[in-house]
């Protein structure tokens, strides 16, 4: 059913028309319509996608135009229309097919770019000023689009939408769910950002038309109402959401959305490196916790005398990758060691890899039973009963690649091995991707650079406190805030730079 908001004034007319099925909107702006149908009908919804009650008023007018654009074949759009209604005032509709390829524009043509090049000043967000809202918004969107790599993502869409159209696609069942559920990714960031962009200017529009005829607010019709004041609201709330939006366009790789396995391993240094290793993945868990991710400890074999050798847990949440690959590499220590007796000042090192899950449909190695060994051990630890007394837990091998996965923390042995298993597997996943990085020359240090000379970030205890990403030289002089998990701008300002830097390269 369509809904319409109908405002009547002494010289004119507004009709505002959203349509259920292409969740388009038209606006007129006009003469007075003589004899508009009742706005409470039910309106047939045409081929084209504009409601009959609309077309009809349209043909009640003595002047206008009708412009119905044809089909376009950039990337498979379709259903590209517009009106016009001249001179007197102006009808301006548009219905997105499957891709947008038209830029969304306001009734006097302004469009986002057009907003930042008119360089309107942005003010504070409690200043009730409509044009700083809409300029905020706008260089949000830009910078948005940037992080997609808008124009590579178009080209990546046109591509995949005539992979898509192939015949015989489906011959190959996991080629094409591959391919598909790329497109559909894809195409839910491009829907997103433009319907953000058409919310834009639809409330620009209304605060304009608003401000010339002198009216506050517009007339409630069917379930929908818009007022001057509704729209600077809206436009504040955009305002706020845009940051976030910012903040997810960071995370537009392949598998950012994915869960993740955090690695933790002691480096040189016997028991202070493993005390520091410990406090490490303590510091992890308590990011996760406050993110109110899922966490689970897979595998952890303690040290001699106190902290871990090495340890792996699993991060379950939305997103989890994207945000914890900025921790990889190798993390500094500089403090008065508690375990010396000279109270003497130690470094220590603990490596940290980060792992995509990728999931079921997505995994790019076959393991194969043939090619692997599977040993059965009695779990170490604190124990308690049962736990120590049968050999419950497992550790694979994988013999042509040497790379092997432990879990001991299950109750029984097949829970030991199906936790194993899922971490061999993308390990294995991640020396794909790896080797498939180098052969295109996208060697990326998130993925095969976790080596001992690769110090990311120095978290110093003595004789001063500070901590220092030594990628973005981003610093707090509070390391007790981020042992505690406060990981997140220094997480932001890693992601950022390196995003500038991809941008720069390219």
């Amino acid at each position: 059913m369509s809904s319409f908001i109908f405002k009547r004034w002494s010289n004119g007319s507004l009709l505002i028309s959203q349509y259920s099925r292409t969740k388009t909107r038209a606006f007129c702006s006009s003469q007075p319509l003589h004899n508009f149908l009742d706005s409470n009908q039910n309106p047939e919804v045409l081929d084209s996608g504009y409601s009959s009650i609309l077309l009809s008023s349209m043909k009640k007018q003595p002047w206008g135009s009708f412009c119905s654009l044809a089909s376009s074949g950039f990337l498979g759009s379709q259903n590209q229309q517009s009106l016009h209604l001249n001179p007197k005032g102006w009808i301006w509709a548009r219905e997105f097919g499957t891709h947008a390829a038209v830029e969304p524009c306001t009734s006097d043509g302004l469009t986002v770019d057009g907003i930042s090049d008119s360089k309107w000043t942005i003010r504070d967000e409690n200043e009730s000023d409509w044009k700083s809202h809409a300029a905020a918004i706008a260089q949000s969107i830009q910078v948005i689009k940037k992080r997609l790599q808008w124009k590579n993502l178009m080209v990546r869409l046109d591509l995949l939408s005539a992979e898509l159209n192939k015949p015989d696609l489906w011959n190959d069942p996991a080629h094409a769910g591959k391919i598909s559920r790329e497109h559909g990714s894809l195409m839910s960031k491009l829907k997103e950002v433009k319907a953000f962009e058409q919310e834009l200017l639809e409330h620009i529009d209304m605060i304009k038309l608003a401000r010339e005829e002198n009216d506050t607010d517009l007339e409630l019709v069917g379930s929908h109402f818009f007022s001057r004041h509704e729209s600077m609201k809206a436009l504040l709330k955009m305002r706020r959401d845009s940051k976030d939006k910012e903040l997810k366009a960071l995370l537009a790789g392949e598998h950012d959305s994915c869960s993740c396995y955090i690695e933790v391993q002691a480096g040189a240094g016997g028991t202070e490196s493993m005390d520091w290793a410990a406090m490490v993945m303590q510091m992890y868990k308590s990011w996760a916790e406050r993110r109110g991710y899922g966490v689970t400890v897979v595998d952890e074999m303690p040290g001699e005398i106190a902290g871990i050798k090495r340890a792996t847990i699993k991060v379950d949440g939305e997103y989890a990758f994207g945000y914890a690959k900025a921790e990889v590499g190798v993390h500094r220590l500089v403090r008065i060691s508690p375990f010396d007796s000279g109270k003497r000042r130690h470094t220590s090192f603990a490596a940290v890899a980060v792992i995509p899950i990728l999931g079921d449909g997505s995994t790019r190695v076959q393991i194969n039973e043939s090619d692997l060994r599977i040993e059965r051990f009695r779990a170490g630890g604190a124990g308690g009963q049962h736990v120590n007394t049968t050999e419950s837990a497992v550790r694979i091998v994988h013999i042509p690649t040497g790379v092997t996965a432990t879990c001991q923390n299950e109750r029984s042995q097949h829970q030991n091995k199906a936790s194993a298993m899922a971490v061999l597997q993308s390990r294995l996943d991640q020396l794909e991707m790896a080797r498939q990085a180098q052969m295109n020359a996208q060697h990326t240090q998130s993925l095969t650079e976790i080596s001992w000379g690769n110090q990311i970030r120095t978290y110093v205890l003595h004789p001063y406190r500070t901590v220092k990403d030594l990628r973005t030289n981003y610093e707090v002089s509070d390391p007790d805030s981020v042992l505690e998990g406060d990981l997140d701008d220094f997480i932001l300002s890693y992601l950022s730079a390196s995003l500038d830097q991809d941008e720069g390269e390219q």
